[in-house]
C-alpha cells in the first residue's frame, strides 16, 4: 500500500492513437505512481485494440478515465484537462514510459510553489536518433521548448492562457509555454523528473517528424511575431559537431518550414482531410 497522503493531487493527461504495442508498458508505469493521482486517457479513435487493453485496466484501477474522440493532440489534451478533477496536471504520450518517481518529483516542484514543471526526457530507440538533442528556443530567460511528453501545469494557469491551441500540428507545447511565460508563469526544470520516450524507428518516420517540427516552427512565427526577436538563435548553432543525422533533420525541417510559409492553412486542411479519410477507411 502507498503511504503518501499529500492533498496535492495530479491528473495525468495522456493522448493516444493506436498504441496497442506500447500502452501496457505506459499504464504499468503510471498506475504505481505516488498518489493521489488520476489518469485521463484521450483516444483519437484507435482501431488496433487499444480500447480493450484500457478497459481491462479500468476494471482494476478506479482512477483511470477514458475518452474516445477523433481529435488532434492539442484538442485531446484540452479534453483531458476539462475532465481532470485535480488542480495540477502532468502530460505525457502513449509511446512513453514514466520513471517510478516521476510524479513524486513533479509534485515536489509544485509544492515548492512552481506553476510549470518540465522534466528530463530520455530518448529510447535507434542509436542514430536517440542522441539528437532538441533545438532549444528561449524566451524571457526560460527555455520554452520543453516537450509535453514530460510537462506539468497548474490547472488554473493552463486555463487562464486558453490551453493548447488546436490549430498547431506540432509545436503546440512550445506555443503553450510561450503564452504561459507571457502570463507571468515560471518554468521549473527538474532533472530527475524522468520520462523515457521512444524515438522514431524508421528513416521515413524520422524525416516526417523533422518535417512537422519545421512546419510547427513556422506556425509559431505567425502567431508570435512580436516575441520572435527575443529568442536566442545562437543556441541553435552551439553544437560540438554537425553530423549526417543532424543535417538530414535540418533539411527536412527547412522543407516543413517552407511548406508552411507558402501553403499554410491550405496544407493543414488537406492533411487533416486525408487523415480523417484514412481513419474512416480503417474503421470501416
Amino acid at each position: 500500500m502507498k503511504e503518501f497522503t499529500s492533498p496535492l493531487g495530479i491528473s495525468i493527461i495522456v493522448t493516444i492513437y493506436n498504441e496497442a504495442d506500447h500502452i501496457v508498458e505506459l499504464l504499468d508505469s503510471l498506475v504505481n505512481q505516488e498518489e493521489p493521482i488520476e489518469i485521463v486517457i484521450v483516444d483519437s479513435m484507435s482501431n488496433d485494440g487499444t480500447d480493450k487493453i484500457i478497459s481491462n485496466y479500468m476494471t482494476r484501477y478506479g482512477f483511470i478515465k477514458y475518452i474516445r474522440k477523433k481529435c488532434s493532440r492539442g484538442e485531446g489534451r484540452n479534453l483531458g484537462v476539462a475532465s481532470a478533477k485535480y488542480q495540477y496536471l502532468a502530460f505525457t504520450d502513449g509511446d512513453a514510459l514514466a520513471n517510478p518517481f516521476w510524479i513524486q518529483r513533479m509534485r515536489k516542484a509544485f509544492l515548492d510553489g512552481y506553476d510549470i514543471v518540465a522534466g528530463r526526457t530520455i530518448q529510447m530507440g535507434m542509436s542514430h536518433f536517440e542522441h539528437l538533442g532538441r533545438v532549444e528556443l528561449y524566451f524571457e530567460g526560460f527555455e520554452v521548448t520543453f516537450p509535453s511528453v514530460n510537462l506539468g501545469y497548474r490547472k488554473s494557469i493552463f486555463q487562464e492562457i486558453g490551453g493548447f491551441d488546436p490549430h498547431f500540428i506540432t509545436a503546440e507545447d512550445i506555443d503553450l509555454n510561450i503564452r504561459a511565460v507571457m502570463n507571468g508563469g515560471k518554468i521549473r526544470y527538474v532533472d530527475d523528473c524522468l520520462i523515457y520516450h521512444r524515438t522514431r524507428t524508421t528513416f521515413s518516420g524520422f524525416v516526417q517528424q523533422a518535417f512537422w517540427n519545421g512546419f510547427g516552427r513556422k506556425q509559431l512565427t505567425y502567431k508570435h511575431k512580436h516575441v520572435w526577436s527575443h529568442f536566442k538563435f545562437s543556441t541553435i548553432l552551439q553544437r560540438d559537431q554537425i553530423g549526417v543525422w543532424q543535417l538530414i533533420r535540418g533539411i527536412s525541417a527547412v522543407v516543413g518550414y517552407a511548406v508552411c510559409k507558402f501553403f499554410g492553412d491550405d496544407f493543414i486542411r488537406h492533411y487533416r482531410k486525408t487523415e480523417r479519410k484514412n481513419v474512416s477507411q480503417e474503421v470501416g
